[in-house]
């Protein structure tokens, strides 16, 4: 389980982190939770969770910095109809779905770096027996030459 980091919300709306003893800004929160770090924020003076309301601010920010971050139509969709339809279903299933694409993601995507390991070592060999497969050795190497340029661009980026 992540780790927590209780902030206190105070009226000036400034973020303190009582871990650090320090003022924090929405996107040092931001780095902590992209960091895998969990936040809760507590009002100072009430003393209420305003957790969600400052993780939402976060959102809106990064989608104003971005210009985009859901699309129009979702939105009108949340506007109209709040928390009498979409409230549960933000709750339960939409984080549900969500984690279950990063699951998937992750899944496929090991499978695929280890399918791509494979090719590249089936072009090695293809190499030493090029007289007993003469087409193999260019579709092999299409899928090897382009694992090596993904893994050389994700390292890079």
């Amino acid at each position: 389980m992540a780790e927590r980091v209780l902030l206190k919300k105070y009226a000036n709306r400034r973020l303190y982190d009582t871990e650090k003893s320090v003022y924090v800004t929405l996107s040092q929160v931001s780095d902590m939770i992209k960091g895998g770090r969990q936040v809760e924020v507590i009002d100072a003076k009430t003393e209420e969770d305003v957790t969600a309301f400052i993780l939402t601010q976060i959102i809106v920010e990064e989608a104003k910095n971005k210009n985009s971050l859901l699309p129009v139509p979702l939105l009108h969709l949340i506007i109209e109809y709040g928390e009498t339809v979409l409230s549960e279903f933000f709750e339960i299933y939409l984080e549900l779905t969500i984690k279950n694409y990063l699951s998937y993601k992750t899944a496929f995507d090991e499978h695929f770096r280890k399918w791509l390991d494979i090719g590249g070592n089936l072009s090695a060999l293809s190499q030493k027996n090029m007289h007993s497969f003469p087409s193999l050795p260019s579709l092999v190497d299409l899928f090897a030459d382009s694992a090596k340029k993904s893994k050389e661009k994700h390292e890079d980026g």
